[in-house]
């Protein structure tokens, strides 16, 4: 059917091409013959933010339908097939994207092309009752195991829910709710595979060993005659104001091991200079054992045994800074958020030193560097630049990006968005055991 092509961009010695099929199927292509391995990912554009109030959990579902068989390769055949011929594979699911992939040795990337197509092309015609039961069923398992059942384990569902206000396309999460689940019909996966599941709608990576031409060849002949699809609904706004405006707050009490103090805060939007740096501020200030917070808390005070804060980017929406603590012994809640507000204070204040803000720069390049090491992160990484930034090759330079950011930038944005005012917050006080109940209420009895 044919292909565009752009130059090859090359940095630091990793060099990656850009492709297009007649289809409007993105390749991105990324040649390293370090390791006999080839990796194959595809980003399809579209994760729980495209779904609709009564039909969440949607996308998720899908990824899992997506390995119950297609026309030519049936049941658990995929699997099957790239496990037997040495290779690994998964797919995940997010607020804004499908991925799914497959490491191969490298003479077996022609089977990782054809299986990818195969179920790009042809997967309606294998989806059925019996394999949407039991995927939903195995869906709703993995919500009790990893949500519902678990310490803590609804914590960033419920801070989500309140950061993102009902009605936006990020105020629930990826997992979906049990009754939606229950809901989806067969028709609705139907309608969002063909809404989604085209490959104007993708953008297919394949990163190692290989020989540039004759994957492009295979890419051609495997992909090439699927048809594009042009009914796709675009997500809705994402857009919030940068500060909340109130403190948002929830305490629990249930059968937790410990007290804990969780909080989410609105940063700004991924692919954004102040995204870059408050990634560096939470990282000085809660990125590991070296951190500000885990100093004050941990090692000092001694009133928690873990103290983090992470970034979650986002690109449709405010991007979020996620706080996790958890306390030590009888150390409670409100001495726990006093200092934590006194150590976010004096950042504002005074920004990162010199020692915290080499440090967190440092973190963030080795990550990046773990990132782009082997072949099948920096194929996912490939796809992510050119799916959610439409260019690929950002991937590459990423960490530059990073190392330009000024302590003010990092202070300024700590300042502006680290704030009592921007965020959500959930305490959980551990239920009290029937020794302890019976304890409380001698004492009171005596008072």
């Amino acid at each position: 059917m044919g292909h565009t092509a752009s130059p090859q961009d090359t940095v630091g010695g990793l060099t990656a091409t850009e492709h297009r099929l007649a289809n409007g199927l993105r390749v991105v292509l990324s040649e390293d013959h370090l390791t006999p391995v080839a990796a194959v990912c595809i980003w399809y554009d579209v994760g729980s933010r495209h779904e609709v109030r009564g039909r969440t959990g949607l996308a998720h579902l899908f990824e899992h339908l997506m390995f119950q068989g297609s026309e030519q390769v049936k049941g658990n055949g995929h699997f099957e097939l790239v496990q037997g011929a040495g290779g690994s594979l998964n797919g995940t699911t997010s607020f804004e994207r499908t991925n799914y992939f497959e490491t191969m040795p490298a003479h077996q990337l022609e089977l990782a092309l054809w299986l990818e197509a195969d179920r790009m092309g042809t997967l309606l015609s294998a989806l059925d009752e019996e394999s949407m039961e039991n995927q939903r069923e195995v869906v709703k398992n993995e919500r009790r195991q990893r949500y519902d059942n678990v310490p803590y384990g609804t914590a960033f569902e419920r801070l989500t829910a309140m950061v993102f206000p009902d009605g936006h396309p990020y105020h629930h999460t990826p997992i979906g709710s049990m009754a939606d689940l229950d809901a989806a019909s067969l028709e609705d996966a139907r309608d969002f595979f063909r809404t989604y599941y085209a490959p104007n709608n993708a953008v297919l990576s394949v990163v190692g060993d290989i020989d540039p031409e004759q994957t492009l060849a295979w890419i051609e002949r495997y992909f090439g005659s699927i048809p594009g699809h042009d009914g796709k609904r675009p997500p809705r706004d994402g857009s919030l104001p940068d500060v909340i405006g109130e403190e948002l707050r929830e305490e629990l009490r249930e059968d937790v091991p410990a007290r804990a103090l969780m909080a989410v805060y609105r940063l700004p939007h991924d692919g954004t200079r102040e995204a870059d740096a408050a990634d560096l501020a939470l990282t000085a200030l809660g990125g590991g054992e070296s951190s500000r917070l885990y100093n004050r808390l941990v090692r000092h005070d001694r009133t928690a045994v873990s103290a983090g804060f992470g970034m979650l980017r986002l690109a449709g929406a405010p991007s979020l800074g996620w706080l996790d603590v958890k306390t030590s012994g009888d150390a409670g809640i409100a001495e726990i958020e006093a200092a934590v507000e006194e150590e976010l204070t004096r950042f504002a204040d005074e920004g990162p030193s010199p020692e915290e803000m080499e440090r967190a720069q440092a973190q963030l390049e080795r990550e990046w560097l773990d990132r782009l090491a082997t072949v099948g992160s920096r194929a996912d990484e490939l796809c992510k630049y050119a799916v959610l930034f439409g260019d690929a090759t950002l991937a590459l330079s990423a960490v530059q990006r990073i190392l330009e950011i000024t302590p003010e930038e990092v202070r300024a944005v700590a300042a502006a968005r680290l704030r009592s005012d921007n965020r959500g917050v959930l305490v959980y006080e551990p239920t009290p055991t029937t020794d302890e109940e019976q304890g409380t209420e001698t004492e009171g009895e005596q008072k």
